[in-house]
């Protein structure tokens, strides 16, 4: 392009020049033009938490949030996330989709190690921190372990703030000083960084003071906290025994936390439709040129959170209720974050029932953290617990307990059942049957004959019980026996009728069953 120079306009410059200079090249200064309006902004992210899939959801709501045109959606850029530092961009599309804004980069880590603090910092630059904001992703399947994950990514912060220059550090300290400002009260400068309506008026800047508990602890970034997938809030509350003072003390932990570093707080789900976009584009200073879209704030949707930085405060946080402690939660969190780099989380530990003291008391050791005290207050909801608040313990009785691994009880019973047969003794018996053989053949016998019914014969034309008939002769015969002084009465009775039964009756019914005709007659 730059040797199809026109005819006329060599021609004409020929030999021309302006103060001693040659002029410059007409096409080469278009050209230019065209290329600087072309030039994107570069704004980035740095992503810190959740799983390589719960990135790719996060990325999918922020730069799916409008459709694109089609030959849009066959340039969407590949991510790549699952080893060390990830990366991947996407471009934020003006209201009409024909304009691109800008070209958002991506940073993403998965893994809290230090050992990545190298690979982040060459990414912040004096030239670059204007341009990036800090985003860490929480899930709703694990709000037990929020402050902790929270605590854990700023330690890791911290690290890659170590090998930043003086340079770079001076830069993000003058960042955080314009970020107090934005937004707050009547200050001249809105969320995204545009001047406000009060400067274009000639207004003086009248923005609020900074409150208690606001911006005692600035990153150097503005950070954003993103909590995905509320809607499994549905299921702690049906499954998990939680209830609205649970998910309003979730919320109060953190905000309180947050509000010391002027940080956002956005719930998000799959299922609908948030403001991340713009949250995320606001902070980043991406604006439309044709469509202004308000970032609103929302603390009564409990799955759709929406906490905007310079918004919140200790008073608003106490709105929500309870015996929730805001300044001692801040307090403890100050504290959680003056640990050294490398130091282990502090946590609550339980008492051993073994340990008690002479008075009988089991008391909880005294921890200033707001880690340890959250996690006190919050169980693991996977593990059957629920969140230990007055609401949800009133009748004393819990939600969930623990079952033992079916495997392990079943090996703990088949040692208790072969230690049993090693000690008990064979006894060896002189009938092949058992005791508890001929018991078993008694009952059956019995059984038998009540099924059968009683045994029945022709006797000269008198149908005679033999049941009957056997239990008369017993008794006439048990009465003959208690007449002898001599004797002793159930052995008169048992040898009699044991006589009777073995001869008598055998030759008894021998001789009606032989008779002869004649003799019937």
């Amino acid at each position: 392009m730059a040797n199809r120079i026109s005819t006329y306009t060599m021609t004409s410059r020929d030999g021309d020049s302006q103060n001693g200079e040659p002029k410059r090249n007409l096409w080469t200064s278009m050209l230019e033009s065209v290329a600087s309006g072309k030039r994107l902004p570069e704004k980035n992210l740095l992503v810190m938490g959740g799983t390589p899939e719960s990135q790719r959801e996060f990325l999918e709501s922020l730069s799916g949030s409008e459709p694109k045109r089609n030959f849009d959606r066959q340039k969407i850029p590949p991510i790549a996330n699952n080893y060390a530092l990830g990366y991947t961009y996407y471009d934020v599309l003006d209201a009409d989709q024909d304009d691109t804004l800008a070209r958002v980069s991506l940073y993403l880590l998965s893994q809290p190690s230090g050992e990545f603090a190298s690979l982040v910092a060459p990414l912040l630059t004096p030239e670059t921190i204007p341009n990036t904001a800090l985003v860490i992703l929480l899930d709703w399947s694990q709000p037990h372990l929020w402050l902790r994950q929270i605590w854990t990514w700023l330690q890791v912060f911290q690290e890659v703030l170590e090998h930043l220059s003086r340079d770079v550090q001076t830069e993000m300290e003058d960042v955080m000083n314009a970020w107090k400002e934005r937004g707050r009260g009547s200050s001249s400068v809105n969320l995204d960084g545009t001047p406000s309506a009060t400067v274009a008026n000639g207004d003086s800047d009248g923005s609020l003071p900074l409150g208690p508990g606001e911006w005692t602890e600035p990153l150097g970034l503005p950070l954003c906290v993103v909590c995905q997938n509320s809607q499994k809030i549905d299921f702690l509350e049906k499954s998990k025994g939680w209830k609205e003072p649970d998910f309003d003390a979730v919320l109060q932990n953190l905000r309180t936390v947050l509000l010391r570093h002027g940080a956002s707080l956005i719930y998000t789900s799959q299922s609908t439709t948030s403001q991340l976009p713009i949250l995320i584009h606001s902070t980043l200073g991406i604006t439309s040129l044709l469509k202004r879209q308000p970032l609103k704030h929302n603390v009564i949707d409990r799955d759709k959170i929406v906490v905007p930085p310079n918004w919140d405060s200790w008073g608003k946080i106490r709105v929500l209720g309870g015996s929730f402690d805001t300044e001692k939660v801040s307090q403890y969190w100050s504290e959680d974050i003056k640990l050294p780099l490398g130091a282990a989380p502090p946590s609550m530990a339980f008492p051993d029932p073994e340990d008690d003291d002479e008075n009988g008391s089991n008391q909880l050791p005294q921890i200033e953290s707001a880690i340890a005290l959250y996690e006190e207050w919050c169980r693991d909801p996977n593990s059957g617990g629920l969140a230990v608040v007055e609401s949800a313990m009133n009748d004393g009785s819990e939600i969930a307990i623990e079952s033992e691994d079916t495997q392990e009880f079943l090996e703990r019973q088949l040692k208790i059942l072969d230690a049993y047969k090693s000690k008990a003794p064979e006894k060896a018996t002189d009938s092949p049957l058992s005791s508890s053989t001929r018991k078993l053949e008694f009952n059956d016998e019995k059984t038998v004959n009540e099924h059968i019914g009683p045994v029945q014969f022709n006797m000269g034309g008198i149908q005679v019980d033999a049941d009957d008939m056997l239990q008369r002769l017993k008794d006439r015969n048990a009465h003959i026996a208690t007449d002898s002084p001599s004797a002793e009465p159930e052995a008169a009775v048992g040898n009699i009728a044991k006589d009777f039964d073995n001869e008598q009756l055998h030759d008894f019914f021998s001789g009606l069953m032989n008779r002869t005709a004649g003799d019937r007659s």
